[in-house]
């Protein structure tokens, strides 16, 4: 069990650095968003599953409801980084699809 541990454990690590890798090379901020949440929320994961192979069934319960509240936190919270950003008028220059404005919706 220790070294499924360490995979998880390793994994983790290896999702959040390249999460983290994400955010500073990514070219604007709806991108930043998705390389800061989607990398980060598996790395999470999985350094908790890591944990949860490596302790004892005590922590079980915890360990997941701190699942359960990433889960629930982490895309609401992208999603209001993103309005955010939209009502900015910060919008790139690159964006191909602009979905608000072609059906009028004021953000």
């Amino acid at each position: 069990m220790e070294i499924v541990s360490y995979i998880f454990l390793f994994i983790g690590a290896l999702f959040l650095l390249l999460g983290g890798l994400g955010v500073l090379r990514m070219p604007d901020t709806f991108n930043r968003i998705q390389a800061g949440t989607k990398a980060t929320t598996l790395g999470t994961f999985s350094i908790i599953i890591g944990v949860a192979f490596g302790s004892s069934l005590d922590w079980l319960f915890k360990l997941v409801l701190i699942i359960v509240f990433i889960a629930i936190s982490n895309p609401i919270g992208s999603s209001t980084i993103a309005k955010a950003v939209y009502k900015s008028k910060q919008i790139p220059d690159n964006l191909t699809q602009d979905d608000f404005s072609e059906r009028g919706d004021q953000l």
